[in-house]
């Protein structure tokens, strides 16, 4: 470490002082040639370089993973399968040093139960800037794919936006939401990047991550859960295996879910399809105390229970699931205080 700081310190050094009137240019060149002789070593060294630098993750840390389980387990609640699922899944990929394809999750659900949050915390566990950083891309379909009309457009665009930042980092991390207002075909046009090719005009996407976001399925979702509920069975006792397969088949038929027929489901290359789970008035209430908490607030327990007692529930009667899950919770508690 004071090797580091030396060397450094010394290749700062003509940058911090300013140069006299009369002071050789070979002065300059010496010192920084110095520096440099001292730091080669380790600038040349990519986690080093990366320190001070953003780059591109060939390898896992195992702090990723890590902190991804940290922050699901802390913030995410209700959505045991979706732990289960998302942990492994980008664990196990990202220790696999020889993967046969790039990793496709399709999440499913209602609106306010996570699925944004599950995508952001992904790219946060992979790259510090997160969702800021230039190795992640989001789509919005509603944003970048308006038009109906312009779909030959978007498939040659995407393709080649695709294209151009995995050759720049194989890494990279690709994310579509709003996939059930996607026009139907669209998403297929990147069925070739998703496949089983060793490489492709000589580029390799097995190092990369495509996640999909969509309320496609939620209805499903939804009566498997009622289900359970009416039959006395815990939530918890849902089988992930059931619902994978159930969503598959629902998405695939449904005209709507951006995936309609589509050849990435026809052809097995979504390697998991995560149910969300409606969220229930005690995880709403979860929702209601880390937000306050995180806001620096002392947790009054009187006003906790009213922002959930406003929200709305379904079925009318039972009451059961939040219809927009957490999604307002935080715009109902800036009725309650002053921030």
């Amino acid at each position: 470490m004071k090797l580091l700081r030396a060397a450094l310190g010394l290749a700062l050094l003509p940058l911090l002082r300013p140069a006299g009137a009369g002071e050789p240019i070979s002065l300059g060149l010496a010192i920084g040639g110095a520096a440099a002789s001292a730091i080669t070593g380790f600038i040349s060294y990519p986690r080093l370089y990366c320190y001070f630098r953003e780059c591109c993750l060939q390898h896992h840390d195992q702090r990723a993973v890590a902190a991804l389980q940290e922050n699901l387990d802390k913030k995410l609640f209700g959505q045991h399968l979706v732990k289960k699922v998302v942990v492994k899944a980008v664990k196990g990929f990202l220790n696999n040093r020889k993967s046969k394809k790039p990793l496709a999750l399709s999440l499913h659900g209602w609106t306010g139960t996570g699925k944004n949050f599950v995508s952001r915390i992904v790219a946060e566990s992979i790259y510090k800037r997160g969702l800021q950083s230039k190795y992640v891309h989001q789509f919005v379909a509603t944003l970048h794919f308006p038009h109906a009309h312009s779909i030959d457009t978007y498939k040659d665009q995407l393709q080649s936006w695709i294209r151009g930042n995995v050759s720049i980092c194989p890494r990279s991390l690709f994310i579509f939401d709003e996939m059930d207002k996607m026009h139907a075909g669209l998403i297929d046009s990147i069925k070739p990047f998703l496949d089983y090719y060793e490489l492709l005009d000589g580029v390799s996407y097995r190092q990369a991550i495509f996640i999909f976001l969509s309320n496609a399925g939620a209805e499903k979702i939804t009566e498997v859960a009622l289900d359970f509920w009416r039959n006395g069975k815990s939530r918890e006792d849902i089988q992930l295996t059931y619902m994978q397969n159930a969503l598959s088949v629902s998405v695939f038929n449904n005209k709507n879910s951006g995936f309609w027929h589509s050849t990435l489901i026809d052809k097995n290359l979504i390697d998991y399809f995560v149910p969300f789970l409606p969220l229930e008035y005690k995880h709403v209430k979860m929702c209601v105390r880390v937000e306050i908490e995180s806001r620096g607030y002392t947790v009054d327990e009187d006003i906790l229970s009213r922002v959930a007692d406003e929200m709305t529930y379904f079925p009318r009667e039972e009451r059961i699931y939040s219809d927009k899950g957490c999604k307002t919770v935080d715009a109902k508690l800036d009725y309650y205080y002053d921030f």
